[in-house]
């Protein structure tokens, strides 16, 4: 669980990550989501699914590029700093190495904690304040929920 900056909605909502692209190299890194938009829905939240790219840095960023993404067949709902050096890892660790099973399983969800595309919602104009109570909460919930339940 993290936040990240959403490409369609605002602060506070969910995204459910499908894939994690790596800005600047040809690696991408598709996983099967243990979370679904439907197990998050419900919250009073609006909730998508769909790429993120984890980009080198998010003051690197520009609304060209990102309107690109998101745009475009790549089906990109948001961008992050992380995702895809755990993927990486854990793909090399399950697929390659043999250190995990490679039946496991992975749960990522993002609430956005801005929206670079809109004017006025970056990280720069202001904080989360309470809208990041709700989607934390959520997240944590089922995350939990579904851990317990195996």
């Amino acid at each position: 669980m993290g936040k990240a900056g959403i490409l369609e909605g605002g602060k506070g909502d969910i995204m459910i990550p499908s894939a994690h692209i790596f800005e600047g190299t040809a690696d991408n890194y598709p996983f099967k989501n243990e979370l679904s938009k439907e197990d998050l829905e419900g919250f009073g939240v609006d909730v998508f699914d769909g790429a993120m790219i984890s980009v080198l840095g998010t003051s690197l960023q520009n609304k060209d590029l990102l309107k690109f993404f998101h745009d475009s067949t790549w089906n990109v709902i948001g961008l992050e700093m992380e995702g895809a050096h755990y993927q990486k890892a854990i793909q090399a660790a399950s697929r390659i190495r043999g250190n995990i099973s490679e039946e496991v399983q992975v749960r990522y969800a993002y609430y956005a904690s801005d929206n670079p595309l809109e004017t006025g919602a970056t990280l720069a104009s202001g904080g989360l304040g309470m809208s990041g109570v709700t989607p934390t909460y959520a997240i944590t919930q089922k995350i939990l929920a579904q851990i317990f339940k195996n």
